[in-house]
């Protein structure tokens, strides 16, 4: 599949199911943009973008992310914030993302936060720069990847006395992908199928450190 038939895809699948919206006084709002591209060699084979978080950001250090933030007053809407944030963090330009929709917002478990996704197509070649301050890397997974079953697995993780499920992509062993953005990932439908194969979660395990970024 390349990346005009997933644009198809897509653009079917988010206009005909209605999205989940979290609005909660409580949880600090914020905005991610799942970039969709050719990949590193400019290839039609679509792949997604994710920005690896320096060890001096103060939440989810080191892990993989979505590019994105907190939404600011400034911005105009959800879809702002995440092209402004995907600007900054990865000198990924507004202009060379073609903004499909939204996907369900998603709220983080050990931190504060309620995220809405934005899905967008890279319509031309960039050459992405980590700002070195928050982002340290990105990565570009091909997207037969994210769907080959052997790379993905879940837990069950103990937080507060409860027990829930936590994803994780194993793309290699240096690169992991869980927590809230393999959360987003697995639900993301395309053509009603999931970016991923989730399977049956694995046995209970106590978390000590936070499961959920």
């Amino acid at each position: 599949m390349d990346l005009a038939e997933l644009k198809r895809r897509l653009d079917a699948g988010l206009s005909r199911r209605p999205r989940h919206e979290a609005s909660r006084s409580d949880l600090i709002s914020a905005a991610v943009l799942l970039p969709v591209t050719g990949g590193p060699s400019g290839s039609s084979a679509p792949h997604i973008l994710f920005s690896k978080k320096s060890a001096d950001v103060p939440h989810h250090k080191g892990q993989f992310a979505f590019p994105g933030g907190i939404v600011e007053e400034r911005d105009g809407s959800r879809v702002e914030t995440a092209l402004r944030e995907a600007w900054e963090e990865i000198r990924l330009p507004a202009d060379a993302v073609e903004v499909l929709g939204l996907l369900d917002d998603t709220e983080t478990r050990a931190t504060p936060f309620v995220i809405t996704p934005v899905v967008g197509i890279v319509t031309r070649p960039v050459v992405f720069q980590p700002d070195g301050r928050e982002i340290e890397r990105v990565l570009e997974v091909p997207l037969e990847t994210l769907r080959d079953p052997a790379i993905f697995r879940t837990e069950l993780w103990e937080r507060g006395g409860e027990p829930h499920p936590v994803h994780f992509y194993d793309v290699s062993v240096e690169d992991i992908i869980w927590g809230a953005t393999a959360r987003i990932l697995s639900r993301r439908r395309e053509g009603g199928r999931r970016l991923g194969h989730p399977q049956p979660p694995r046995g209970p395990q106590r978390a000590e450190r936070d499961p959920d970024p």
